[in-house]
């Protein structure tokens, strides 16, 4: 009996653990991980495919809406199955492992730079489905990891505090540094002011079928250097709080759009999701096309997206003390607000008379 009261104390304790500020970290790494090695493809590869690879606009577009829908279903699916499986060395972080070598390899033979593959439509198309099937099996358990560390709600807000933080720390390596070493690794250079504080640096042309050198280079490093946060995350945390083995296998595919159906909030924040989600993956895409192409300063990109990085990076840490003052739905208003005219001062930038003012780059990008 003792032993059995001794048992359940320590699962207890276990269940609502302060987490070690190593653990914290080495959790929000996998967030990090991901951009490095996702974040990568989606920022960069449209652009990349319909300039250095040589396919065309339209053909591009369709592998991407394709592959959206795929996911759409796909990854339900991938949720159902990781809840009914586990691992001797976890529930969900061996998916890290399992998920995480093939994703590497996969991303980056997305940009191998094989005179014989270039404009095979049929390689892009099946190279980046496979790839984002494979990264739905890091990206779901991942996400379940937060819930299986503690139940302290202490905890878990310090938690997202530290994940957010080192994904937007990902966010300024892929969106700021990852054109930027592409430009500077790509054929025919030429001094170029940067947008900030006069800075010249000799930059390539990225989008010149030479370039594919320069792109694959720079993507392994990014990715292998996202696998070795991958890692960091395994040996990093320690699964404390799971569900029981009858309530994994009660699981079901069609619970998932059951539930859905049935629970009206739950559409409300899926929508906003859905438009959210939408917009920035939207966004991120077309942003090189329209640096290039729109505004006609490629240059200045690596500048803007490094100003356009602070708020994310800073302002997680006063999301506490906001959400107190003003609550969340009031923060959601404020900063859906502020997206809005982000936008609009983007728009604008884009006439004639305004393409050279780089500072409505900066602040269009930073009220984003």
């Amino acid at each position: 009996m003792a032993a059995n009261t001794e048992s359940t104390t320590k699962a207890a304790t276990d269940e609502f653990a302060k987490l070690s500020w190593r653990e914290r970290i080495s959790y929000g790494a996998g967030d990090l991980a991901q951009n490095l090695i996702f974040g990568t493809v989606g920022s960069m590869l449209l652009f990349y495919l319909t300039t250095v690879y040589g396919i065309s606009a339209a053909a591009g577009a369709t592998i991407f809406l394709i592959v959206r829908w795929v996911n759409v279903f796909w990854d339900p699916w991938v949720g159902a199955f990781v809840d009914k499986h586990n691992f001797k060395a976890g529930k969900y972080k061996p998916y890290l492992i399992y998920g995480g070598i093939p994703l590497t390899v996969m991303a980056a033979l997305l940009f191998l730079p094989s005179a014989s593959l270039r404009g095979n439509v049929m390689y892009a198309f099946i190279a980046y489905l496979l790839t984002a099937l494979i990264y739905s099996f890091v990206n779901i358990p991942y996400g379940a990891l937060n819930a299986s560390l503690t139940r302290d709600n202490n905890e878990v807000s310090t938690l997202t505090t530290v994940r957010m933080t080192e994904a937007n720390i990902g966010n300024l390596l892929v969106y700021t540094f990852l054109p930027l070493f592409v430009q500077l690794a790509s054929p025919n250079p030429v001094s170029k002011d940067i947008g900030l504080f006069g800075i010249h640096l000799n930059l390539g042309d990225y989008t010149s079928p030479k370039a594919g050198k320069a792109y694959f280079i720079v993507m392994a490093i990014y990715m292998v250097i996202g696998f070795i946060m991958l890692m960091t995350t395994y040996s990093g945390i320690k699964e404390r709080v799971l569900p029981t083995e009858e309530e994994s296998q009660s699981v079901k595919y069609s619970d998932l759009w059951y539930e859905f159906k049935n629970n009206k909030p739950l559409q409300v924040l899926g929508f906003f999701f859905l438009v959210g989600f939408t917009f920035m993956f939207f966004g991120n895409t077309v942003w090189p096309f329209y640096m290039q192409y729109n505004i006609g300063h490629s240059e200045w990109m690596a500048s803007i997206n490094l100003i356009g990085s602070i708020p994310g990076i800073f302002l997680v840490f006063l999301w506490p003390i906001v959400r107190k003052k003003i609550g969340k739905k009031q923060f959601f208003y404020i900063f859906l607000s502020l997206f809005v005219i982000g936008t609009l001062i983007l728009w604008v930038w884009s006439f004639p008379a305004f393409k050279n003012a780089v500072a409505l780059g900066y602040i269009g990008r930073f009220l984003m």
